[in-house]
């Protein structure tokens, strides 16, 4: 992912992005405690006790989910801070105040008045002969510092990886949504539903309230669970229990669902978003914002169809361009391309729909593309930036061809050859030059999804992406 940045003080920003990012991975396998993130918080006087928390886990819907609950919590009125991960093409949004990610300036006014107390942890973790924070850890940190400093009345923040162990878990929820757990990470979080299951459980702390998502895998991961929320004295809200997604339709750029918590119901609400997923993901945002928004009762119907409505959720099933249409997905997993495969039957009509894919080589990766085949004309697979993880083209190639056979399958290293292959294909085909019908889904992890996006702004390539017929 490119370093450059558009806004503020860019070099800066790239120094400070580098010297964060080259730190240890947050999945390093030595990191299985949260020493350095206990310390750092004692150093600096434990601000994250200042404000409310709204944390998230689960294998997918967390980024959607945690910004569906800020935009309510937003609504009302209070001052939030969110935290989300991984950011698509900049390290600044990773920590937004008010629903605007930290300028170039205040991140890196933030890093300044935090490095300080980084070192400090660095250097007596070395005296231990323990590893040195991770990047997610100051991440955290920063986003922690940023809160209180603001100050926020109330932080929505998503778990990075797992929960148990991640950074994110020093924190004390108010509200613990856990969303549908799956395979993914495995490993780091172990090789069964029910290993995953018990790590994504520890973000639920004492006299929480958790707020549980449909489990797929219901049988093995809700025992879980619930015996955890039970051990916590939490009180617990399940999907299709205490609350409910009671009828959705789809509608013009999303759908509009009824909803029904344990503080009544929002009728017709809109959802700016595709697939039933996010009508779940909404469900479970509105039962978090019910518990640290300061109002008895149901929350105003009005307020929270205003939030939902207009929320934007970069990334996720995210159409960039038209004529002919052009989707991003970041979704990596099985239960991700399944919840992207059912919301393109349900919302678009394409009689030919080319993928581009780049993924990581630790992902299932023909469990993945196996979803997307029947929806798929043809595939292009490609490369993303991070050179340290992505599968190689020529890797992905052979896998794709098991799946789809190899006349429908185009390899292309560049992934600006890649977009613009696709479509190229979709435009032979376009008779009528339209691109009605005819559409091109970049997909495979959040990295892919970030590239695409600043390919395809105007200001990187103009013509990238556009059919011949447009083209300069």
């Amino acid at each position: 992912m490119s370093l450059e940045h558009p806004d503020g003080n860019g070099e800066r920003l790239i120094d400070v992005e580098r010297e964060i990012m080259n730190r240890p991975p947050e999945h390093n396998t030595t990191n299985l405690d949260l020493d350095r993130m206990s310390m750092i918080l004692d150093l600096m006087g434990h601000p994250e006790e200042s404000f409310r928390v709204i944390h998230i886990t689960g294998t997918n819907g967390k980024g959607s989910t945690a910004r569906m609950a800020e935009a309510v919590c937003r609504a009302y009125g209070m001052r939030t801070g969110l935290y989300t991960s991984p950011h698509l093409e900049h390290v600044t949004e990773r920590i937004a105040v008010d629903g605007e990610p930290l300028s170039d300036d205040d991140f890196i006014d933030c890093w300044d008045q935090t490095r300080g107390l980084v070192d400090i942890v660095d250097a007596r973790m070395r005296e231990l002969g323990k590893p040195v924070m991770s990047f997610f850890e100051v991440l955290t940190a920063m986003a922690i510092w940023a809160f209180a400093d603001a100050p926020v009345d109330v932080a929505v923040v998503e778990v990075g990886m797992g929960g148990r162990w991640d950074a994110t878990n020093v924190l004390d929820a108010d509200a613990a949504v856990i969303g549908p757990v799956d395979m993914d990470h495995m490993q780091w979080l172990g090789d069964t539903v029910e290993k995953i299951a018990t790590e994504k459980a520890g973000i639920i702390k004492p006299g929480c309230v958790a707020i549980i998502g449909p489990q797929p895998h219901a049988a093995k991961v809700m025992p879980i669970l619930l015996d955890t929320a039970k051990g916590a004295d939490a009180t617990v809200i399940r999907d299709g229990e205490e609350m409910e997604v009671e009828s959705r339709i789809p509608a013009v750029g999303g759908q509009v669902a009824t909803l029904r918590t344990p503080m009544g119901e929002y009728p017709q609400t809109p959802i700016a978003k595709f697939g039933a997923h996010q009508a779940h993901n909404a469900l479970a945002a509105v039962a978090a914002a019910e518990i640290v928004i300061p109002v008895t009762g149901r929350l105003d119907p009005d307020i929270v169809s205003q939030a939902l409505g207009s929320v934007v959720i970069p990334g996720r099933i995210e159409p960039v361009r038209t004529s002919p249409t052009i989707i991003i997905d970041g979704g990596h997993n099985v239960n991700a391309a399944q919840s992207l495969r059912d919301a393109i039957e349900e919302n678009y009509d394409f009689s030919q729909l080319v993928g581009v894919v780049s993924m990581m080589r630790d992902k299932q990766v023909e469990e993945y593309l196996g979803v997307l085949e029947p929806l798929l004309s043809q595939v292009v697979v490609t490369e993303n930036s991070w050179r340290e993880r992505v599968m190689p083209a020529e890797e992905l190639e052979a896998i794709a061809v098991r799946v789809f056979g190899p006349d429908r399958v185009v390899r292309q290293e560049s992934f600006p050859d890649a977009i613009q292959t696709a479509v190229d294909l979709v435009d032979a085909e376009d008779d009528m030059g339209i691109g009605y019908g005819h559409g091109v889904l970049i997909c495979g992890s959040f990295v892919t999804a970030g590239d695409a996006r600043a390919l395809l702004k105007e200001r990187h390539d103009p013509d990238l992406g556009k059919p011949k017929s447009e083209r300069v």
